[in-house]
């Protein structure tokens, strides 16, 4: 049996609404082995919370960032929001430990887990927005994710470096690069892609990552160091 109470002490938030706990952290999956739990899963929450976050986050970076354009301001956001800062602040939180998944969900890693945790931050968010309201969950968010802007911005996260590399390319050489998948290895479950990334015929780098899209990205990151191309 979960205590969710656990969870509570650790984030400082007392729900007077314990199902709505509770149903932040239920997986679709769960409820296939659990017909009779007597509560949703966590999807209708997720929707909501992905809203209330865009908001508190927009809120914040418009205040904070006074010189950014709406085109920084949107690059930062995307980057505080996506699957991989939310997931990464989920497991600082420790919500693996609350999760409520099928048996197979449960040995499942990886991208696929990491999409799970990020959906659960946002289940969480939108399950305090209904018990709390705004404040709250304001101070949820700036609390645990918001500090996290600071590494985005010194290591330039933030940038798509796939596009800033195409842009270089194009002004140095007149190239639009090209990426390839180089290999594949590992269970369906986790598996992990290597992708070079090419000027012409030319190998420039490769990256890795658990989704292809991930792996073009860290090969755009390392192409960009290797040219000096980075601002």
């Amino acid at each position: 049996m979960i205590d969710f109470s656990k969870f509570e002490k650790k984030v400082n938030v007392n729900f007077k609404d314990k199902n709505l706990l509770k149903q932040a952290f239920i997986h679709r999956s769960y409820l296939n082995e659990n017909p009779k739990v007597g509560i949703h899963h966590n999807e209708r929450l997720e929707f909501l919370g992905d809203a209330v976050l865009e908001l508190i986050t927009t809120n914040y970076l418009y205040k904070n960032y006074p010189d950014k354009n709406e085109g920084d301001l949107t690059s930062y956001r995307a980057a505080l929001v996506n699957a991989v800062t939310l997931s990464m602040v989920s497991e600082k939180l420790g919500m693996n430990d609350f999760l409520l998944l099928s048996k197979g969900e449960s040995k499942d890693i990886g991208k696929a887990r990491q999409d799970i945790l990020a959906n659960t931050f946002e289940s969480f968010l939108g399950a305090l927005y209904l018990d709390q309201g705004y404040e709250k969950s304001n101070d949820f968010v700036e609390e645990f994710l918001f500090p996290e802007m600071k590494e985005i911005l010194e290591k330039g996260s933030w940038r798509d470096a796939k596009s800033v590399f195409q842009e270089k390319a194009q002004e140095h050489f007149g190239i639009t690069p090209v990426y390839k998948v180089l290999s594949e290895s590992g269970p369906d479950h986790d598996k992990r892609f290597t992708v070079g990334v090419f000027l012409s015929k030319e190998l420039i780098v490769d990256g890795s990552g658990k989704s292809k899209q991930e792996a073009e990205q860290k090969a755009a990151e390392g192409a960009l160091k290797k040219k000096g191309w980075l601002k």
